[in-house]
């Protein structure tokens, strides 16, 4: 059974199938590479059918003008690793301000004014907490930074360089995100933990916040482990 499958396979068929075992990546946008390489093939195997040549021998042509399945793949794989990064990118750019704005009108409204602390702040908090919401604001501004560079740079250079840039603004501003949510936790721990629950609302988006924050770490992550795979 299974040598009949293999031998009633297509040129093309096989060769796309072979391309979607290679690929790795979120499925929809595989799917569109796959479809576009399919769209590609079919075209290139009409031309030579109406050149006079057998159904099998013109896709076997058609693939051979295509290409070979790795070179063909480390394109459709850092356009992938590209579509990871953006949206990992935009997570960054989106996510971030929601959950600084959510978790400060929780505060008010459900805990209200600062002067309600009623332990006293060590002398390097405020740096500590004047430096973290530095970052913390810089994050976004450093997405749209990185989001336009990507855009920019895919107009002029080829896909994998551009994912390449992608993946290292993505993980810088991913990293400086992390870095920032745990060092205010830490340092807030350190001089009172009760501060990282001043109500229901305001405990929930703070687990919610750090949750988002290693998510975005675990995105980052597949879009260097994605171009390892297919390098390899």
């Amino acid at each position: 059974m299974t040598t009949t499958s293999r031998a009633t396979t297509s040129p093309i068929d096989g060769y796309l199938a072979e391309l979607d075992r290679v690929l790795v990546g979120r499925r929809g946008a595989k799917a569109d590479l796959l479809a576009e390489a399919c769209d590609g093939l079919r075209d290139a195997a009409e031309a030579y059918r109406e050149g006079g040549w057998s159904e099998t021998e013109a896709q076997r042509r058609a693939v051979v003008d295509f290409g070979h399945v790795r070179e063909v793949a480390d394109d459709y794989q850092a356009e992938l690793s590209m579509h990871n990064g953006v949206r990992t990118l935009w997570l960054l750019v989106l996510g971030v301000p929601a959950m600084q704005a959510s978790w400060e009108l929780a505060r008010i409204f459900t805990y209200g004014s600062w002067s309600r602390l009623t332990t006293p702040n060590p002398g390097w908090y405020p740096y500590v907490t004047q430096l973290t919401h530095a970052a913390l604001y810089a994050v976004p501004v450093l997405g749209l930074l990185a989001l336009l560079s990507t855009r920019l740079l895919s107009r002029r250079f080829g896909g994998v360089r551009t994912a390449s840039v992608c993946r290292v603004l993505a993980a810088i501003a991913v990293g400086l995100n992390l870095f920032s949510i745990l060092l205010l936790i830490g340092a807030t721990g350190v001089v009172d933990a009760a501060r990282l629950f001043l109500s229901g609302p305001c405990g929930l988006l703070m687990v919610s916040w750090v949750v988002l924050s290693f998510r975005l770490v675990v995105l980052a992550r597949r879009s260097w482990g994605r171009c390892a795979t297919i390098v390899a």
